[in-house]
């Protein structure tokens, strides 16, 4: 088949999905993610496809970055970091070890906590939105604990990124990993407050001309180059490239300008994660499986509820909070396809069982909440 056919053809398919999505509401994500598994034979280890993922990846974590100048991630650090640590001690640490008790080695269980880890960041967005409750006072935290995993994921990946066996758990090794995390953080720090500070004004007068896209995804790429080439993750150079030109104080332009580019190529990412899958090996750890959905759906719950109390809402809004952070989904895809075969099918169906249940859930937090305020109502007060 002629390459722009091919692609023409996905496009097409990948709108089909996404206006469906949109009617039933549904997760486009998990719907790209079955359709590339049904599709696994067709796109076998296809490079194209997989340099397509890789732009749709590095322009999401780009345009992420630009969210968060210096300022933003220390004022918000300090806010949500007891309910952050809780979210990584309950739902990354407790499904390690879960996987270290039927018997897997610390990689591969590091590997499982951390798809376990983080609550899908588009699919909470568009629920939000959905069901009218960006107003709610739980979204506030809700958003909050979110971008903390935000901030987490990118050191998480180059971590899994960087390992290849229980002997790079040494000292030697992690030592290593953390310098080169600190000098591609430190890097564009400096980049970003001595440099691209700078060019404020030279942003504001051109950014609607054709060469802005050239030089906002030349940085994002050339990162992202960077961070690989130190052994790193990408998706940690894009991450600091966005932090980068965030310093100009243009970030809404320059996202603005970014966001089709990013919404053509994203697609192939989880289309292409899901080629990777192939349901016909067989799905291993059943018992394991079952272990990480009720921890991982409890322990989101109770880092909810917990880290919402703390945020200083009501026990009914902290539990609505607890109900509605279920669902995994882009992060735990990009941790999945840095796995080994195995671990990718598993972890591509822990992804499919959270986020259905997940989205049910979040449909069904406001009547439990009501439904525990008038049970308990001592307990439930708005």
């Amino acid at each position: 088949m002629p390459l722009l056919l091919m692609e023409g053809l996905m496009l097409c398919a990948f709108f089909a999905i996404s206006f469906a999505s949109r009617k039933f509401r549904l997760p486009s994500i998990l719907l790209y993610i079955v359709l590339g598994s049904a599709l696994s034979s067709l796109f076998f280890k296809s490079d194209l496809l997989h340099v397509a993922a890789e732009m749709g990846i590095v322009l999401l974590f780009f345009i992420l970055g630009l969210e968060f100048p210096l300022e933003r991630m220390v004022a918000l650090s300090k806010r949500i970091w007891p309910s952050g640590l809780l979210d990584v001690g309950l739902n990354l640490g407790a499904s390690m070890g879960i996987a270290l008790l039927f018997n897997l080695n610390a990689v591969s269980a590091f590997i499982i906590g951390s798809i376990a880890y983080a609550t899908s960041s588009s699919i909470s967005a568009k629920m939000l939105d959905e069901k009218k409750r960006l107003a709610n006072p739980e979204t506030e935290f809700i958003l909050a604990l979110l971008i903390f995993e935000d901030l987490v994921a990118p050191v998480v990946v180059s971590f899994i990124a960087s390992i290849h066996g229980d002997d790079a758990l040494s000292p030697g090794f992690m030592g290593m990993l953390v310098l080169k995390i600190v000098a591609l953080t430190t890097g564009a720090i400096l980049m970003g407050r001595f440099g691209f500070r700078r060019l404020n004004n030279f942003i504001a007068k051109y950014i609607e001309r054709d060469f802005m896209p050239l030089l906002t995804v030349g940085v994002a790429l050339a990162y992202a180059g960077l961070a690989l080439s130190l052994g790193l993750s990408e998706i940690l150079g894009a991450f600091m490239a966005g932090v980068m030109l965030s310093e100009t104080g243009r970030s809404p332009e320059i996202e603005h300008l970014l966001l089709p580019l990013r919404d053509i190529t994203l697609p192939f990412f989880f289309f292409w994660f899901g080629t990777t899958i192939h349901l016909g090996e067989g799905l291993s750890f059943i018992g394991m499986m079952a272990a990480l959905v009720v921890v991982g759906i409890a322990g989101k719950i109770v880092t909810g509820y917990a880290g919402s109390r703390w945020f200083g809402l009501s026990p009914k809004v902290s539990l609505r909070a607890g109900l509605s952070m279920v669902h995994r989904g882009e992060f735990s895809a990009i941790i999945a396809s840095l796995s080994p075969p195995p671990l990718r099918v598993f972890g591509g169906v822990y992804i499919l069982i959270t986020a259905f249940i997940g989205v049910y859930l979040f449909g069904k937090a406001p009547n439990i909440a009501n439904w525990y305020q008038k049970r308990w109502p001592e307990h439930g007060n708005p």
